[in-house]
């Protein structure tokens, strides 16, 4: 039985997961569930799972949490210190990062400290916190686990190859919802229809950036971080079907692809089970389907990505090259952005413009916590500043 503890519960993430560990619980028991604000939703999950902590983000909830409770936690707490008493303090023996930016940092860097495992779906902390937290790893012998669906095939293949033999690991993409509009379309789309992904049922953080691309930046700065490969080594393709999560190549010519049906419960499930391949029924008849073993033929194709429309890529290979607190930069002013976005302050086409003036105007540092932490709150007042000077022209 797996103990496991599951910061960020109530996003897409974090409730595919306890979908995942209501369906196998002779696997697995939540020991503790933290969320920010969704109050009622954290007490239902709460009721449901009995976990021995429960945390909020906000204090002014807690005494409402608390009336929502059927039960009584053995910490009920908040804020920062409530995901940490979630993540070391709830008995856990995996945690699972699933919320967005950066405010489980300093959870997940003293759990992989502790040398616990780490199922780590938020792409705000590898991005910003990756260096730290893999010397951190390799320092305590904790393991980090991806939950995102390419960087678990990218660690699948690489299991049980060395290192050395490797040519490059191929991210793909599925395009997003855009992945056929001009430049000249980019620049009238509407929030609505950012948000509106051909392949993938995501939160609204998650939706716009596969819509720039940018996730597939951020995930080319993650795969460096997770398996110490150079940019160089790292490559992005569209894949619109996607059924291929990620590929390796070999310097021999060999190539090894993970595929699976678009879920993310399957990734999730590997990630939390991890060494063990819990048997999915879902997974697996979903899988057979896509990939054309249940009567109906599949097709799987591959296609450059175009740098033009979809500058975000560039940008992260660009932060990726000058590391240091770059990274935590992209990833702050991606975040800001993408909000101003979403709320019509600025154009589709202007959440990458006002990336790129923040890379340009940072002052690089080292990439310890308390930098780290700076850096991501430099550059989110840096774009907000900026944001509101372009609503207000």
């Amino acid at each position: 039985m797996r103990r496991v503890a599951i910061l960020g519960s109530t996003g897409s993430i974090g409730r595919q997961a306890l979908d995942v560990i209501a369906a196998e619980p002779d696997l697995f028991r939540v020991s503790a569930l933290a969320a920010n604000t969704r109050v009622e939703q954290l007490a239902e999950q709460a009721n449901r799972f009995r976990p021995a902590v429960v945390s909020i983000g906000d204090e002014a909830l807690l005494e409402r949490l608390e009336r929502l409770l059927a039960y009584q936690p053995r910490l009920l707490v908040h804020g920062a210190a409530g995901l940490n008493d979630a993540a070391l303090h709830s008995d856990a023996d995996l945690v699972l990062a699933a919320t967005d930016g950066m405010s489980a940092l300093r959870a997940v860097a003293a759990g992989v400290e502790r040398g616990m495992q780490i199922a780590l779906a938020n792409k705000e902390l590898l991005v910003g916190a990756g260096a730290y937290l893999c010397a951190a790893a390799r320092r305590s012998g904790a393991q980090i686990v991806p939950v995102d669906s390419e960087h678990s095939a990218l660690f699948q293949c690489l299991l049980g190859e060395r290192v050395e033999d490797v040519a490059s690991l191929v991210i793909t993409a599925s395009g997003g919802p855009f992945r056929d509009a001009t430049l000249e379309q980019l620049r009238s789309v509407t929030p609505q229809a950012a948000l509106a992904h051909p392949v993938w049922a995501m939160g609204a953080k998650n939706s716009i950036d596969s819509a720039t691309l940018m996730n597939k930046g951020l995930e080319v700065i993650e795969a460096s971080r997770l398996f110490g490969f150079a940019p160089a080594q790292i490559e992005v393709v569209v894949h619109r079907q996607s059924i291929v999560h990620g590929f390796v190549i070999y310097k021999d010519g060999s190539v090894k692809a993970q595929l699976a049906a678009p879920d993310m419960r399957l990734p999730i499930a590997f990630a939390l089970a991890y060494p063990r391949r819990p048997a999915t029924a879902i997974g697996l008849q979903k899988t057979r389907a896509a990939i054309g073993l249940e009567g109906q033929a599949a097709t799987l194709s591959f296609e450059p990505v175009d740098e033009t429309r979809f500058p975000a890529l560039g940008l992260a290979y660009r932060a990726l090259q000058r590391s240091g607190t770059y990274p935590a930069v992209l990833s702050g002013a991606n975040e800001e952005a993408g909000r101003a976005f979403l709320s019509g302050q600025i154009k589709f086409t202007e959440i990458c413009a006002l990336v790129e003036r923040a890379l340009d105007a940072h002052a690089p540092n080292a990439d310890g916590l308390e930098e780290i932490e700076a850096a991501d709150r430099w550059s989110r007042t840096f774009t907000r500043d900026l944001i509101g000077a372009t609503s207000r022209n």
